[in-house]
């Protein structure tokens, strides 16, 4: 009985040891993803100057045109549901436009 009195300190140090470094894993995660969303954001900023080039090399009288108008509003709309989420602490949910997703017309 000696030795569990005497040691019992052990299991409150080592759950405190295990929660902390949970919490501070949890955090790094946390960051990662924000970093990750972050670099995201810079991605699809820098997709414009590729659309402008496409969108300009478009033959204006093809029957079947992509609509580079429709692509930039749904990029739009992801930019600003990743942002944000990056910059409101308390997210809360919000209703989006539906994606076109069909870029021919």
């Amino acid at each position: 009985m000696r030795y569990g009195h005497k040691h019992s300190f052990l299991i409150p140090v080592t759950l405190a040891s295990v929660l902390l470094l949970s919490a501070a894993t949890m955090q790094a995660d946390r960051d990662s993803e924000r970093a990750a969303l972050s670099r995201l954001v810079a991605e699809i900023e820098r997709l414009e100057p590729l659309i402008a080039r496409a969108e300009s090399e478009q033959d204006v009288h093809d029957r079947v045109r992509f609509r580079y108008d429709w692509l930039r509003r749904d990029l739009t709309e992801i930019k600003s549901g990743v942002e944000a989420f990056l910059n409101d602490a308390e997210f809360t949910p919000r209703t989006f436009e539906p994606l076109q997703g069909a870029y021919h017309q």
